[in-house]
């Protein structure tokens, strides 16, 4: 907030049923982001959302491959040309497509890159063998619907 982001829902002093004394932290939301704020560079691992607009998903996937960290990302999207150039030019360990965490199940392995990899092998999985080799999990899901055939609206995500 004091670099310029606007606090748009605030997920301090969330209190739980039952729990008087727990240190909890809801859904926060930021707008307003750029990409020289400290709440941008750094990795933050909470329900917390930085939105960062931009005009082209050319510009989208510049904005997140300079990025230093590369945990993972998301496309919300119902154009298959652009979710498949997101999938094929990012270049983050994790992307998911419609899906808002792409986080796979237990047995793939870890395969965030860059600064959200900390050493050569990855927790568990094929990477702790292969850990020559950067992989990338792509997990999508598609629908069917009116859309499909009309005005195309893109929204991306990065963690």
């Amino acid at each position: 907030m004091a670099e310029g982001a606007v606090l748009e829902l605030d997920g301090r002093e969330v209190q739980v049923d039952g729990y008087p004394e727990g240190n909890f932290v809801g859904p926060t939301i930021f707008s307003g982001v750029t990409t020289d704020m400290a709440i941008y560079r750094q990795e933050i691992f909470g329900p917390v959302l930085c939105l960062l607009g931009v005009d082209t998903l050319d510009e989208a996937i510049a904005i997140i491959n300079a990025n230093p960290n590369g945990n993972g990302t998301a496309i919300f999207t119902q154009s298959g040309a652009a979710a498949r150039r997101f999938q094929e030019d990012i270049d983050v360990g994790q992307v998911g497509i419609n899906v808002p965490i792409p986080v796979p199940v237990p047995l793939f392995s870890f395969t965030g890159s860059r600064g959200s990899k900390l050493g050569d092998l990855g927790p568990y999985g094929k990477q702790v063998i292969l850990f020559y080799t950067q992989t990338k999990t792509v997990t999508s899901r598609w629908f069917d619907d009116e859309a499909s055939s009309g005005k195309v609206h893109t929204t991306i995500s990065l963690r």
